[in-house]
């Protein structure tokens, strides 16, 4: 098959992907610069959010951030999902026993870590958000949650 042009290591064209390569190696290494001083910056503003309220939850703040989509609930139905663990609990409990229990009615008995992770940040979201009414903070660390009396 014939060739438009010799692909010769002097064609000019590798040079200018050469140049083009070596600057976006750059630019990847100046947004990796950027992206620990903007991480720097939100530490200092979590602190200061501390500074006026020290039981503040910033990781509900890192929640709206990571836009992520539940696999296993949707939102109305990971509220009645989260009632339910909490009806048949007798004792308080974390978010990560509630994510289990989620789980368990799903059929999941062994899931990975990450995905408990990633359910415990709408179950926190939840039981502080449009929940708080239902629910009551039992202890402080780590949080148990049980149902308040007016939700039985």
């Amino acid at each position: 098959m014939p060739r438009a042009y010799r692909p010769t290591p002097r064609h000019p064209a590798v040079q200018y992907l050469v140049r083009l390569h070596a600057d976006l190696g750059g630019r990847i290494n100046a947004n990796k610069r950027e992206a620990d001083r903007l991480a720097e910056s939100m530490r200092h503003v979590e602190a200061v959010i501390r500074l006026f309220d020290p039981e503040y939850d910033v990781r509900r703040i890192a929640v709206r951030r990571r836009n992520r989509e539940n696999p296993w609930y949707r939102r109305g139905h990971m509220f009645r999902a989260i009632l339910d663990v909490l009806r048949a609990a007798k004792e308080p409990l974390t978010t990560r026993a509630i994510a289990e229990g989620m789980l368990a009615t799903k059929g999941i008995s062994k899931p990975e870590n990450k995905d408990i992770r990633h359910l415990e940040e709408g179950i926190r979201a939840c039981l502080t958000g449009r929940l708080a009414e239902h629910v009551v903070r039992e202890a402080v660390t780590p949080a148990r949650w049980r149902l308040a009396a007016s939700a039985i």
